[in-house]
């Protein structure tokens, strides 16, 4: 299997470093009770107002129906893959505001919250996701019937790291590369647009 540890610049804590989004997936369930504890981590996000706007529609390899239903949603390219994982689901953000029903702009941004709650949790207990911006929205309104208002944003692929030796080519050479990051001098900035920050110097 490959160590994808983050080669961190600074100290961060140890989940956050191993941390990682394979593509294999081994052929074993994870448990309702840490599918339960991790959705309950993604209830406990910070959000704008208080307002939650996310919601999970999940599918295990327990009942296959549900599970080829949601695979269905994602593109092409990740069932290909996707499909080896026990667990799938897809997040949905509501774009307006349940109060006042005004555009909420940080909808988004909490689903991310959210879902990066979930992540952590998933780490802590040996679980890997694989978070996927391709997946088919209109095709999963129609499915799961999303009200209006609400959107399927993401996808995601849940379970334990599998062997990147059974993968495509391409796909095997992703899990088996480093893990890469910008430094932080290209994305912290102070005084104006990409003036690395004065924390950064030491």
């Amino acid at each position: 299997m490959s160590d994808k540890k983050a080669s961190t610049d600074y100290p961060i804590h140890e989940f956050l470093a191993e941390r990682w989004s394979p593509y294999a997936f081994q052929d074993r369930p994870v448990s309702e009770v840490d599918l339960r504890s991790l959705f309950e981590a993604a209830r406990w996000a910070a959000s704008s107002y208080n307002e939650q706007p996310w919601s999970y529609i999940v599918a295990t390899k327990d009942n296959p129906e549900h599970f080829q239903q949601l695979l269905s949603c994602l593109v092409e390219g990740n069932q290909v893959w996707a499909k080896d994982a026990p667990v799938l689901a897809l997040g949905i953000v509501s774009l307006k505001f349940a109060r006042n029903n005004e555009d909420n702009r940080a909808a988004i941004h909490d689903l991310g919250t959210a879902t990066g709650n979930l992540v952590v949790e998933a780490t802590a207990r040996g679980i890997c996701v694989h978070q996927m911006i391709g997946i088919l929205p209109d095709k999963a309104r129609e499915l799961f019937n999303i009200p209006e208002g609400s959107e399927a944003w993401t996808g995601m692929a849940i379970g334990y790291q599998g062997d990147p030796m059974t993968l495509p080519d391409a796909l095997k050479e992703r899990d088996l590369m480093p893990r890469q990051r910008k430094p932080l001098e290209q994305f912290v900035f102070s005084g104006k647009w990409g003036n690395a920050s004065s924390l950064l110097k030491e």
